[in-house]
């Protein structure tokens, strides 16, 4: 997530610069071309052309709309989860109980930080690299990984859940496929033991079910998102229709620019390189954006700042079970936070 007011020009434009190097190359080959060899039947009508980018607009408008709305569903998932959490940390200090002090504190912190351990694994899972995304394929985001890091790709799963689950505990979730799904299959059965024991009363037991159940359906909406991408088709036809656009743009203004020549002389054609490259740079960076938003949790730059979410809600559930020694919170590196 950016937490800057906007992109600054000294990153978007490099960003983008491949965008600028394709327009420049199809808008000076023909443009050279019509000026030197006089090939004059490269100027099209500009109706043609302005019917397809008509077309363009309104198919890149909808991917747009449709990939934002999957990374806003995605940040209220996880604003969900932010209060899911806090509801299954005041219910673990008040509905587990015990005459013994030292025990009941222990079991507070051991359910706690499994759910730490949830929140990590989950985390770690939507970081994992889909064949569908781009951050790892496309060298503009390659190269912009230089800004900013990935936590989930700087350390290893094991080393992060080993401060919140016994060795036993860790073991076994580590031998399974979906972690996150088994920590809070483990989180069920410790809670039916207290409940057995008589720690957590019926009534509570049900309601901190109920939480974890909860939690189940924040996860499977994560995975939802996470394992089936923005629908292909729609991906491939605004990638075709743009770049049909941007082919053309060069050959319309030729049109345009040769009727003006007899009266502002022929040096006019030349202004079909620049009003090429910032009208198919516009439509291409339209593209590209549609394309960064597809995809919320795969290590982008505008992606949902997960770790920095759960960074909070560790903060938070500490704090409730009475710990001081908190880790510190989260900042923005070069206006990025992860």
């Amino acid at each position: 997530m950016n937490t800057n007011s906007h992109y600054k020009l000294k990153h978007f434009i490099p960003w983008t610069r491949t965008k600028i190097y394709k327009m420049l190359i199809l808008s000076i080959v023909p443009t050279l071309i019509f000026y030197f060899l006089e090939w004059n039947w490269l100027a099209i009508p500009w109706v043609p052309v302005a019917l397809l980018g008509t077309a363009t607009a309104f198919i890149s408008g909808f991917k747009n709309t449709q990939t934002y709305n999957r990374t806003w569903e995605a940040r209220q998932i996880y604003g969900a989860i932010i209060n899911s959490s806090r509801a299954l940390g005041i219910m673990v200090k008040d509905f587990v109980r015990s005459d013994d002090k030292a025990r009941e504190s222990a079991l507070h912190k051991e359910i706690i930080y499994r759910h730490f351990a949830w929140l990590t694994a989950m985390r770690f899972q939507l970081r994992e690299t889909k064949s569908w995304e781009n951050v790892k394929t496309r060298s503009y985001y390659k190269e912009y990984l230089q800004y900013y890091k990935v936590p989930e790709w700087e350390t290893q799963l094991p080393d992060e859940l080993k401060p919140f689950l016994s060795e036993s505990e860790l073991q076994y979730i580590l031998s399974t496929k979906n972690r996150a799904t088994q920590i809070l299959a483990t989180q069920s059965e410790h809670l039916r033991k207290l409940n057995e024991e008589g720690v957590i009363s019926d009534y509570n037991y049900v309601a901190l079910e109920n939480q974890l159940k909860d939690l189940y359906d924040q996860q499977g909406k994560c995975e939802r998102i996470k394992n089936f991408p923005y629908p292909r088709q729609f991906t491939s036809i605004n990638l075709y229709f743009t770049n049909m656009l941007c082919f053309l743009l060069p050959f319309g203004f030729l049109g345009e620019f040769s009727k003006m020549t007899e009266k502002f002389g022929e040096h006019i054609i030349w202004l079909t390189i620049p009003f090429s490259v910032l009208v198919g740079w516009v439509f291409l960076v339209l593209e590209q954006i549609g394309e960064s938003t597809e995809n919320p949790f795969e290590g982008n730059p505008n992606d949902i700042p997960i770790t920095q979410i759960s960074r909070n809600i560790e903060i938070d559930l500490r704090e409730m079970i009475g710990e001081t020694d908190l880790p510190p919170a989260l900042q923005p590196v070069n206006n990025i936070l992860m």
